[in-house]
């Protein structure tokens, strides 16, 4: 997921640098010789707001109590960067590592070194497609597209036309979001007509394709953004741009539904420009990954089933992963205060992407 290049971005781009400042601030004090038994941290990218806020929220938990870490690396959504840099974490003495590889098959190799050396991994969001990990943290991807289906479905009374722009088909959270929301579909509501666009989780590519669509078929009902974080400001811009920029419940608007639970969705929802999104929850995934990375080093165990949090820990072929829940957020709960959108501390306006 990118960030357009606009001046806004480049403001964003500089509070990104302060906190990453501030974050490596806060662990330098764990350089040293006392490395040893540290978790190696590193950041998958600092583009989208979604990320932005994990990071944010790593941070709260590294400052109030949490465990041992060395100064976080940022592999930039780069996969080669993720194998140098935690390569130089465990270098460091990082005995435990956090990644979130966006490219789930290419890591592969670099989970097998990092366990013939018994180094245990957590990786956020994302499940490797092979290699050994002691836990994946994140979100039933294939729950995202199911409830994206139903809810899209409801609403147009299971007739129409509707846009999935989807993310990049090679991750596994592309492919999850895609498969499950095709599946409800062809199921649920076969007399909807769903055009799938390929984005490479990319706002240009995503604007680009809608206005062709959109072009092609001004009877367009509905929109799935399975990430509001790189696709929601490019899409109300085109729409804005097009007059199809309609408020919920007037005459002429698109149903939209997005993935992510960014505060930009939330303000969107408030506003009534889109409907509904999903709420990936960037503060469990940090609180999360922080906790497993300390119990690998502890030595603890799990199996799968129930959690005391809410989620379910479920069987993968190269270990186990946590489902943290994801809440459907519309009109009527977007001012909870315990979805973490809410509770993020924001100094000035919010980022736009």
């Amino acid at each position: 997921m990118r960030l357009r290049t606009t001046g806004a971005a480049a403001g964003a781009a500089v509070s990104v640098l302060a906190a990453l400042a501030a974050l490596t601030a806060l662990t330098g004090c764990h350089r040293g010789s006392d490395a040893a038994g540290r978790i190696g941290i590193d950041l998958p990218r600092t583009d989208t707001d979604f990320w932005n806020s994990y990071q944010q929220y790593l941070r709260k938990d590294l400052d109030h109590g949490g465990p041992k870490a060395l100064p976080p690396a940022n592999s930039q959504n780069d996969i080669a960067k993720v194998v140098a840099d935690v390569q130089a974490l465990t270098g460091q003495g990082a005995e435990a590592i956090v990644m979130a590889p966006q490219d789930t098959g290419a890591i592969s190799a670099e989970l097998q070194r990092l366990a013939a050396k018994k180094i245990p991994v957590v990786s956020v969001d994302t499940r490797p497609d092979d290699g050994t990990v002691y836990m994946v943290v994140r979100a039933d991807n294939r729950a995202y597209g199911e409830k994206s289906c139903d809810y899209l479905g409801r609403k147009l009374g299971g007739r129409g036309r509707v846009a999935e722009l989807q993310g990049d088909l090679s991750s596994v959270n592309g492919r999850d979001r895609s498969e499950a929301f095709a599946a409800c579909m062809m199921t649920k509501y076969p007399k909807i007509t769903v055009h799938e666009l390929a984005t490479d989780w990319k706002g240009e590519v995503a604007s680009a394709k809608l206005q062709s669509l959109l072009a092609q078929h001004p009877d367009l009902d509905g929109i799935y953004l399975q990430a509001g974080g790189a696709f929601l400001q490019p899409t109300l811009a085109l729409l804005e741009q097009r007059k199809r920029l309609v408020p919920a419940g007037s005459a002429g608007h698109l149903t939209i539904i997005s993935n992510d639970g960014i505060p930009d969705e939330l303000a969107a929802i408030r506003a009534g420009t889109i409907d509904a999104t999903l709420s990936q929850p960037a503060d469990l995934y940090a609180k999360y990954a922080l906790f497993y990375a300390q119990a690998a080093l502890d030595g603890k165990t799990f199996r799968p089933g129930p959690t005391d949090h809410g989620s379910t820990i479920v069987k993968i072929k190269n270990g186990l992963e946590d489902q943290l829940p994801a809440p459907l957020v519309t009109k009527a709960n977007v001012d909870d205060r315990t979805l973490w959108a809410n509770q993020l501390d924001r100094p000035g306006k919010q980022q736009r992407r």
